[in-house]
């Protein structure tokens, strides 16, 4: 082929329209890869862009929730221990006793106590001794154990419990006691020692959301007579009284009492002994 054909080929291939449509094809082909990925990268942006809005929505709702509260305990102070009974029930309870021995407590605000005994010496009949204690016990609401009520009404039971439970406790009897706080019982057994037989009360009270705990006992010693235990438990249901009254005092009150008893307290008085 001479130099001249070979050169008019050449030109009719550079002037031919589907060539420089193929070369264009060819062109587009090579790019298609690249825009599908710039694509690709685009799309997964995008969704994760919408993930992490809707997490942060979700949060943002629940951190706008309030968190849930317990009701604050209706009372946020103990009277003085040894200060809860007037001088005359303690004259009548333990005549002539000395002053109150205050219990010991890192922290008055929450528990307190105090207690006071007598020997009424009779001479060659014997003598008369006597025992009065009072505590107390101040529960605060917690966010996780509940409103402090609740708590105080669960340790009452206890207490209860634990009075009936008294190791060689011999005669027990459990009944309510009206007009002493929000519930109170009181329980009644008889413990013999070698000094005698003594006759023990507990009453124990609750008023919202502090329980009071009276112990009183009597023994006839040397001889003399043991005390009657009816006498016993009324002059200690008079004791728990005063001390509710010296606690809902304490804190700007006068209700100290309710008609009856409660649900909770009929229950707790009705239970078997508690035994470890």
């Amino acid at each position: 082929m001479s130099e001249g054909t070979m050169q008019r080929r050449a030109q009719r291939d550079q002037q031919d329209p589907r060539a420089k449509r193929l070369t264009r094809a060819l062109v587009c082909a090579a790019a298609v890869p690249v825009m599908l990925v710039a694509a690709g990268c685009s799309s997964d942006s995008g969704s994760d862009d919408g993930k992490d809005k809707a997490a942060e929505k979700t949060a943002a709702s629940k951190s706008a929730k309030p968190s849930p509260t317990v009701r604050a305990a209706a009372y946020g102070k103990l009277p003085e221990p040894c200060s809860v009974l007037a001088e005359k029930t303690l004259e009548d309870l333990v005549p002539e006793a000395d002053k109150g021995k205050e219990g010991a407590s890192n922290d008055t605000a929450t528990r307190g106590g105090c207690s006071w005994d007598s020997l009424d010496d009779n001479g060659v009949k014997g003598s008369q001794f006597r025992w009065l204690s009072v505590s107390m016990l101040r529960f605060e609401s917690d966010q996780s154990r509940g409103p402090g009520d609740k708590l105080a009404r669960d340790y009452y039971t206890k207490q209860v419990q634990d009075a009936q439970g008294t190791e060689n406790a011999k005669s027990v009897k459990t009944a309510p006691v009206n007009g002493t706080g929000d519930e109170a019982s009181v329980v009644s057994y008889e413990l013999k020692k070698k000094e005698g037989t003594f006759k023990q009360q507990t009453v124990v009270a609750r008023v919202e959301n502090v329980v009071v705990t009276v112990d009183y006992n009597g023994a006839g010693l040397a001889g003399d007579k043991t005390p009657d235990a009816a006498d016993l438990a009324k002059d200690a249901q008079k004791a728990a009284k005063e001390a509710v009254a010296s606690v809902t005092k304490a804190n700007g009150s006068t209700s100290s009492s309710s008609p009856s008893p409660s649900k909770s307290s009929k229950s707790s008085t009705s239970s078997s002994p508690k035994t470890d």
